[in-house]
């Protein structure tokens, strides 16, 4: 970055409410509407200090449906400012005020995510298959999956992959997921079966060790979770050196009406996104495989390493 771009990022937070937006920004990705609750202004006044944050470079914007989320870039100057952000006392109560405003706007999401999987839970299979058509998603995760290893279904949901691997050897199988009655119809499905342990969390902060796992299967769930790059930097958290992190969902798409089949947060996500937050947490990306499902939709299975 040259002398007049690092100007133009300094002049973009000499202001106090881009400070503000910058500092609650780095820690949750929110649409305008969600920013002006926070900050308690017109939407205007907020667009306008975006857009001076876009231009520096110190933002990022991702486009959903007909909104649009913001959080910080990813690119060095960004990370050192919020590094010298971070280690400073910020005296005005009001940027951790913020903050706090800003995480009950996630929560509101994660509530709705949860009441939905509360709602659909005896019938997700059905309303799963609909989507996938003739598409075996868990046979193609399966041939991925090296046997002998301590193997993580992360969103299990019912149990449909555990249930499909459990006739392989495995040294273990750790399910996680964060509806209770999901996790209800997993035990019914995977009653008497071996090596399956069952958790109750969330992949943004999974219930798990350090270097846990040796593999980590994510099937259809990103586009669920409110922060979506949280989950694959957990991921990178629990893994082995070595280990490898299987990752399916759907390719970006624009057709609002799927989510009132199995719901989501998101319509899918580019590739070089997904790539993006691999390369990000610490991963390498092995491998891109994409397939064509039913509503004109397409499911991208990613293959990557911890090295």
């Amino acid at each position: 970055m040259n002398t007049s771009e690092l100007i133009k990022c300094f002049k973009a937070l000499s202001d106090k409410t881009r400070l503000r937006l910058f500092y609650m920004l780095r820690e949750y990705e929110l649409n305008v509407n969600e920013i002006v609750l926070v900050v308690g202004m017109i939407q205007s006044g907020v667009s306008r200090h975006l857009k001076i944050l876009l231009e520096s470079g110190l933002l990022t914007a991702r486009k959903e449906g007909s909104f649009t989320y913001y959080s910080i870039a990813g690119n060095r100057i960004a990370r050192t400012l919020i590094e010298m952000i971070g280690q400073q006392r910020l005296d005005d109560t009001t940027f951790g005020e913020d903050v706090t405003a800003a995480a009950e706007m996630i929560h509101i999401r994660q509530n709705r995510t949860k009441r939905f999987f509360k709602s659909v839970a005896p019938k997700w299979d059905r309303l799963k298959k609909d989507v996938l058509g003739d598409f075996d998603l868990n046979g193609a995760l399966k041939k991925r999956i090296q046997s002998g290893k301590t193997i993580s279904d992360l969103g299990c949901g019912t149990g449909e992959l555990f249930e499909c691997l459990s006739e392989n050897h495995y040294k273990k199988l750790i399910g996680i997921d964060s509806s209770p009655d999901m996790l209800d119809q997993a035990r019914i499905r995977l009653a008497n079966k071996p090596r399956i342990e069952l958790r109750l969390g969330e992949v943004e902060h999974l219930p798990m060790k350090n270097e846990e796992i040796d593999t980590a299967a994510m099937a259809m769930v990103l586009h669920h979770v409110s922060q979506p790059r949280l989950p694959i930097a957990e991921v990178f958290r629990v893994m082995k050196p070595g280990g490898s992190f299987i990752l399916s969902d759907f390719q970006k798409h624009d057709n609002e009406s799927i989510k009132a089949i199995i719901g989501g947060s998101w319509l899918g996500f580019e590739k070089k996104q997904i790539k993006s937050w691999l390369t990000e947490s610490g991963f390498t990306v092995k491998a891109v495989h994409s397939y064509s499902v039913n509503h004109n939709l397409t499911i991208n299975i990613f293959t990557a390493k911890k090295h």
